[in-house]
């Protein structure tokens, strides 16, 4: 199936007082139709810059996109004007911030601020707006959507205010929805009910789903395939159940290990990453996972490796076999 979404070696640049902070490092993947792909690792690892970037949400200064493409539905994002971005932005691909008090404007309704893109990308009227927008919040689960429409933010819990999140994404009816860890700020019982909306949507609506998140679990349920990053960089890619069967990065291994697990008999301790993720600010020579790395051998000390394939749809960055430790022969 031809991938609906594509980046090819995207870099991501930021200006500081320190210097120049390397956020992504020549990222590449793709995202089929309808299928969903899951982002994972540590704040920091360049994942939600990565999507920023796709949406050309990077604020130029300080940040720049300094390299590679952006191919969605056959055309580079990179290259099309603003006033098409714009249109592609809040017609075709739809984004779930973080945070959604911070992302929903506190002085708008919330039947406005989900309303405003089907007028301006939709041509609606604002009562054909209004009467699609309390069938949004019906389709995610908000009771009582015709008072809600008339409500401010701060009127909302968390999971409301998520919830409303996913409706405006949702207005234009998108080819891909962007999530970027809208889960975070919830409790676990609000979290499951947002990835099973979620997975609901999807079937309904049979869009891609891009999932970010540092939540392994969240991730299993609901992606199809899993890249992993780290300071940057894809590490690892594979299909979601090879991943977690046959994890082949000593990074993805670590994540693994660090996961509390139910069918644990109890007693045996969780194992640590040592050590700090990179500054980004400091290129240095090798792989740079290599200083927290337990099967570090010279080579990676030396030479950052290339993302190859080692199996059907897997690829990974080491030049390490974690299976045998010994170095591989790229």
């Amino acid at each position: 199936m031809e991938p609906i979404l594509t980046l090819e070696n995207v870099e991501v640049k930021f200006q500081t007082l320190g210097g120049i902070v390397n956020a992504v490092n020549g990222v590449t993947y793709s995202v089929e139709a309808g299928k969903t792909l899951g982002i994972v690792g540590e704040s920091g690892c360049g994942k939600s810059v990565s999507m920023l970037a796709v949406m050309r949400l990077i604020q130029d200064p300080p940040g720049k996109i300094t390299a590679g493409r952006i191919f969605f539905k056959g055309q580079n994002l990179l290259e099309i004007s603003e006033e098409k971005m714009e249109h592609t932005r809040g017609a075709e691909i739809g984004m779930v911030f973080q945070d959604p008090m911070t992302s929903l404007n506190p002085v708008l309704t919330v039947g406005r601020q989900i309303g405003e893109s089907m007028v301006v990308h939709k041509g609606f009227s604002h009562d054909q707006a209004e009467e699609r927008t309390i069938e949004l919040l019906n389709l995610v689960g908000i009771a009582n959507a015709e008072q809600r429409i008339k409500e401010y933010p701060h009127q909302l819990s968390g999971g409301m205010r998520q919830r409303v999140g996913i409706a405006m994404a949702l207005a234009c009816t998108p080819d891909i929805l962007i999530a970027d860890e809208p889960t975070t700020a919830l409790d676990v019982t609000i979290q499951a009910q947002i990835v099973e909306l979620t997975k609901r949507l999807q079937k309904e609506l049979g869009m891609a789903v891009i999932w970010i998140s540092h939540d392994l679990g969240v991730i299993a349920e609901l992606a199809d395939r899993v890249i992993v990053m780290y300071a940057g960089y894809v590490v690892e890619e594979a299909d979601v159940f090879e991943l977690y069967e046959k994890p082949s990065h000593p990074y993805t291994l670590s994540l693994l290990k660090s996961l509390p697990r139910v069918d644990s008999s109890g007693g045996e301790r969780l194992t640590t990453i040592p050590g700090f993720p990179p500054d980004g600010i400091k290129i240095m020579p090798g792989c740079p996972f290599a200083p927290r790395c337990s099967f570090t051998v010279d080579h990676c000390r030396q030479e950052n490796p290339p993302l190859v394939l080692i199996g059907k749809d897997h690829k990974i960055a080491c030049w390490v076999d974690v299976n045998t430790g010994l170095e591989r022969s790229v």
